[in-house]
């Protein structure tokens, strides 16, 4: 590829983030509790690929405890209205007693999620985890495999793979397309909210 002779290279510094969450979408993750009540929590880790979902939780959490007792999820992926409700839910904690560590960051124990939240519980097809109905995007999964890395035990890795998705009715191009012009997923940029800015283009491999 031929230089530019009319821009200027950037110029770039060494920095050490404190954190790595370069902007990705936010999900709502609901798991079933010992008594059959659901858990949601919000998370930032996550990527996609075919039918697999690969999710990191923190070892400290109630999502993964209920995920190594019941493999079975709902990933929601809420829109960039919901912020506010994702953020009402950050620090809260299924887990009680709160452990020591999210109780130093603020952490308080709530039992039900939903009632705080104001979100709304969709029944689920082939999980018995609830959906969230306010979420544009709700794909029922199961776990396949949990990896704690030796050099990292303070978050886990997930992986799931979905038996079910559901769109709300809006985003629906076709029986197998989501319609990217109607789907404004909340992005987690560094700690702050966003949504996506217009469309720029397309990949070629694009089928809408």
């Amino acid at each position: 590829m031929m230089k530019n002779p009319f821009v200027e290279p950037r110029q770039a510094v060494t920095i050490h983030p404190k954190i790595l969450y370069y902007g990705t979408p936010v999900i709502l993750l609901t798991t079933l509790n010992e008594d059959l009540t659901v858990n949601i929590s919000p998370i930032s880790s996550s990527w996609a690929l075919g039918e697999h979902v690969i999710l990191g939780l923190g070892t400290d959490g109630k999502a993964l405890e209920n995920l190594q007792r019941k493999p079975e999820c709902v990933v929601n992926l809420p829109d960039a209205s919901l912020w506010e409700q994702v953020e009402g839910l950050a620090r809260l904690t299924g887990k009680n007693p709160v452990p020591a560590v999210k109780k130093e960051a603020g952490f308080m124990f709530e039992k039900d999620k939903f009632a705080y939240s104001g979100l709304t519980k969709a029944e689920s097809v082939t999980v018995l985890t609830a959906r969230i109905a306010e979420c544009p995007i709700q794909i029922e999964a199961r776990v396949n495999h949990i990896r704690i890395p030796e050099d990292s035990p303070h978050f886990a890795i997930v992986e799931t793979q979905s038996t079910q998705v559901h769109v709300h009715k809006e985003l629906a191009a076709s029986e197998h397309h989501i319609d990217p012009a109607c789907w404004n997923p909340l992005i987690y940029n560094f700690r702050h909210y966003f949504g996506l800015s217009p469309e720029l283009g397309k990949s070629y491999r694009s089928e809408t």
